[in-house]
């Protein structure tokens, strides 16, 4: 019996957030606003979307005993997550340093600190977890051996979502694991390296050569133009709504968060895609990853 509509196995971080009027060059000072501390983490972040829409979400993560893991424990029970998987201790909470201009758009840096000792043990222990979840869900922000770990753990059963952020080289039985493989441009053409369709100015084309390298599904993210949508049968473009952008932190994860819980009721991938724009585009009209997350009413009223 299935007790979760997703599990989210990843990471989770403390973001450090700082406004600028624009990013520093290298050897460049530039001055900015107030910090601002944010729970975050590509794996908490897409718990909490999930959780905040009214998934029954699960989430399996490593933060420190600090200050940084009480605020991410917090945050994640606020929002309804299940944090019977989270495990304490043995690192220091990670964290994002992250800079965001006027337009919305930012760039971070990550320091993993308890997010590296998530292990494949960890998830061998949480089998029952891995169990009762109809969809898991995945990043790179934890060791890839974990992540491997995890797909050669779940049952049959159970739909495996992948977001390769950061992007790495996955091995053949992840990628074929994958129902979606869930990628922006920039992580899309780091998978087809060499591939000629990487040097193409076309997300269908990514699409269709990243299918070629073995996962079942999938979806090419595209900020406010919305999304593709691809699997053996079709390719289909979903367009976004038009929003004004505010801050762009945790839209992606936002986005996933709601795809994988959409699949775990049931919905195919095209609808579920469809929704998940919407939430994305509802996640940049406010600052700050988790507490920008719409519930399931704020998305309707778009």
């Amino acid at each position: 019996m299935h007790v979760y509509d997703l599990l989210v196995v990843g990471s989770a971080n403390a973001d450090l957030v700082i406004g600028v009027d624009r990013r520093p060059a290298a050897g460049e000072t530039v001055l900015g606003s107030d910090l601002a501390t944010h729970p975050g983490g590509k794996g908490g972040n897409q718990a909490v979307a999930a959780a905040r829409l009214g998934a029954r979400t699960a989430l399996l993560a490593r933060v420190g005993d600090d200050a940084h893991g009480q605020l991410l424990l917090g945050s994640h029970r606020a929002a309804g997550v299940d944090t019977v998987g989270v495990l304490v201790g043995g690192a220091p909470t990670g964290v994002a340093l992250i800079t965001v201009d006027p337009s919305g758009d930012n760039s971070i840096v990550v320091s993993p600190g308890a997010n590296a000792l998530l292990t494949p043990g960890d998830v061998l222990a949480a089998g029952s977890l891995l169990a009762a979840s109809r969809v898991v869900s995945l990043q790179l922000e934890i060791p890839l051996e974990t992540v491997a770990a995890v797909v050669r753990t779940v049952g049959p059963d159970t739909r495996v979502v992948l977001n390769p952020s950061p992007p790495a080289a996955l091995p053949d039985d992840v990628l074929a694991a994958c129902d979606p493989l869930v990628v922006n441009e920039h992580e899309a053409r780091f998978l087809l390296g060499d591939h000629p369709a990487a040097r193409a100015d076309a997300p269908e084309v990514w699409a269709s050569a990243l299918l070629s390298r073995g996962p079942r599904s999938v979806v090419v993210t595209l900020g406010g133009e919305g999304a593709v949508v691809a699997d053996r049968h079709s390719t289909v473009r979903v367009p976004s709504v038009p929003v004004e952008a505010v801050d762009t932190t945790g839209a992606g994860d936002a986005f996933t968060g709601a795809l994988g819980w959409r699949l775990g009721v049931g919905d195919d991938l095209e609808t579920a895609v469809r929704f998940a724009v919407r939430v994305g585009a509802s996640a940049v009209t406010r600052a700050g990853a988790q507490a920008s997350f719409p519930t399931a009413e704020e998305v309707a009223a778009l």
